[in-house]
């Protein structure tokens, strides 16, 4: 893609000025006021070693350079030089590679040679899936994508939550109450009644939760009977995950859970002993990090079981022996900022210098629209909001829109699936992540709004223009067969410059964990589109004109695509 950074410093360096390109390069702005030109050098800096007023200097750097096809005009204003871009050369160059590229456009080789691992999503077994969920779930997905995009090896981890007390208690309450039938009919509902029901009862019998412990430490320790029920609700868990994970489209390459790092806990147990970091405290074992000031960061509970932290200093380390991550980024909730930022430390005074590569990338809560916390919800009580129930709700409520708008020539079981599916993962991706936010279906399905169905159906309406040109047309767009000048209206112009910014875009929301950045640019892309589509006839008489804004129609339905598929929505053609 051409770079007019770089064509501006290659033009304006000289010796005298004691600048390097990249000095240059670097001292490039974009003005505020479009008027002032699409970029401008400031020419302050070089009155020192010139000996000259910088309006002049200015002057002599406007008059040096003009006549480059690039630009449509040179001008110095005071002590800046103003560059305008040709735009029949900058909509050749953008929309000539878009075109080419095809779904590869946006795509690069930053992180070539180098591995992520990406955690996420990470449900509890033998407890719902449910709405609380789908924040790690579609932000980590983003996450993953928009970093295989750039180039980097990503590894893709589902941490289980498979271990822990809370599986004594759920194998206690299967003992107790439980039925192999009603198990068999309806997996997860029938373990949090069994949860539910434990916790009503040890309310009265405080003696369930001393039995739900040693429950527990059998299990770590391995006994048969316990084993043998805790995989049993491990496999029938995930086979209703993957239900949910089908419905999203999302894979993994692992599924190590907590439980995978049981046997490799002594190794970390004794070591942080042998470093002098552990220490008794009313028979649990912890490390003070009270100098740091934190909490103590607990090894083991007093009857010998593990924690979260243990596990995860055993996860990390694993990881990195055994995928030398270049990085390894944890999507998990804000709330678990004090668990990672313990963790980490005890990485550190462990001595793995890594430890600095291990990124937690936090996110905000989700609430209903009737102004209901989903954090409030409750395993215990029962009181939840099954994921896929949002899922399938969301389907239906497209396919009635869709009914009442009287779509024709559409597959709606299909599209509906699409786009209901992807209201709910663009409503999730394009709020900051790290800001709670309002589950709210008026939103979520609003085919007008900066919203996934409004993004979608631009990408069907460009598609419905390509489909609308003739064959010969579409021969003669991707042969570049016209005339780029008959591309210069304002409207074609501001959609070519964000078409132009999308690598760029996805470099940034990768580097900073950050889905939104994407999508909010996407809406934008959209909107300009929609300007463009209202304000232009398209399949005008003029030849030239007519497939020189088809070469612009089809980069923007490309680009649309791609950037929904980095968000793991689809693109349909049809709505």
């Amino acid at each position: 893609m051409v770079d007019f950074k770089d064509i501006i410093a290659n033009e304006i360096y000289d010796e005298a000025l004691g600048l390097s390109i990249d000095d240059i390069r670097n001292l490039i702005e974009i003005p505020a006021d479009e008027k002032m030109g699409d970029f401008a050098f400031p020419c302050f800096r070089l009155a020192k070693a010139l000996r000259k007023a910088p309006q002049m200097i200015a002057a002599d750097i406007a008059g040096r350079i003009s006549g480059n096809e690039a630009f449509a005009k040179v001008e110095n204003v005071n002590a800046y030089v103003n560059f305008f871009i040709n735009r029949a050369y900058f909509a050749s160059q953008v929309v000539s590679e878009v075109n080419d590229l095809g779904d590869q456009y946006g795509r690069s080789d930053h992180g070539a040679g180098r591995k992520v691992i990406v955690e996420y999503s990470s449900p509890n077994i033998a407890k719902p899936f449910h709405i609380g969920h789908i924040r790690s779930t579609v932000i980590g997905n983003a996450i993953y994508k928009l970093y295989d995009a750039i180039g980097f090896d990503v590894v893709r981890i589902n941490h289980l939550g498979d271990y822990g007390t809370q599986f004594g208690k759920m194998i206690v309450a299967y003992r107790k109450w439980g039925s192999e039938e009603e198990l068999a009919h309806d997996p997860i509902k029938t373990l949090l009644k069994y949860y539910t029901r434990f916790h009503k009862e040890a309310k009265d019998d405080p003696s369930l939760e001393d039995e739900a412990r040693e429950t527990f430490v059998r299990l770590e320790a391995g006994e048969p009977e316990e084993v043998a029920l805790w995989k049993k609700f491990r496999e029938l868990s995930l086979a209703e995950f993957n239900r949910v994970y089908d419905m999203l489209d999302i894979t993994f390459d692992s599924y190590a859970g907590e439980s995978f790092y049981s046997d490799k806990m002594p190794r970390f147990i004794q070591e942080l002993k042998d470093k002098g970091l552990l220490i008794k405290s009313e028979g649990a074992q912890i490390v003070d990090l009270e100098e740091y000031g934190m909490s103590p960061a607990m090894i083991t509970k007093s009857d010998g079981s593990s924690l979260y932290v243990t596990r995860d200093i055993a996860a990390a380390v694993y990881r990195k022996e055994h995928y030398d991550f270049y990085k390894c980024i944890y999507v998990v909730a804000s709330q678990q900022n004090l668990h990672f930022k313990q963790w980490k430390k005890v990485l550190e005074l462990m001595g793995y210098e890594w430890e600095k590569d291990c990124i937690h990338v936090p996110f905000g809560l989700v609430s209903l629209s009737d102004g209901d916390d989903i954090k409030m919800m409750s395993t215990r009580e029962g009181t939840v909001v099954f994921l896929e129930d949002v899922l399938n709700t969301a389907v239906e409520k497209t396919a009635d829109i869709m009914r009442e708008k009287q779509t024709s020539g559409v597959d709606i079981d299909t599209v509906s699936r699409e786009v209901g599916i992807g209201a709910v993962i663009f409503q999730e991706l394009s709020n900051n992540r790290i800001k709670d936010y309002v589950f709210s279906w008026d939103k979520v399905l609003n085919f007008d709004g900066e919203t996934g169905p409004y993004v979608q159906y631009t990408h069907a309406r460009a598609s419905s223009v390509l489909r609308n040109a003739s064959e010969e047309d579409l021969a003669g767009v991707r042969a570049g067969e016209f005339d780029w000048s008959k591309l210069n209206s304002d409207s074609a112009y501001t959609l070519v410059k964000l078409l132009y910014r999308v690598p760029e875009v996805v470099l940034e929301a990768a580097n900073k964990y950050e889905p939104s950045i994407l999508t909010r640019h996407l809406v934008d892309i959209a909107q300009s589109f929609n300007k463009f589509y209202h304000d232009e006839h398209i399949l005008v008489e003029d030849k030239d004109e007519k497939l020189a804004k088809l070469a612009l129609v089809l980069a923007s339905r490309t680009v649309i695509a791609n950037c929904l598929g980095l968000l793991g929505i689809k693109a349909p053609e049809r709505m």
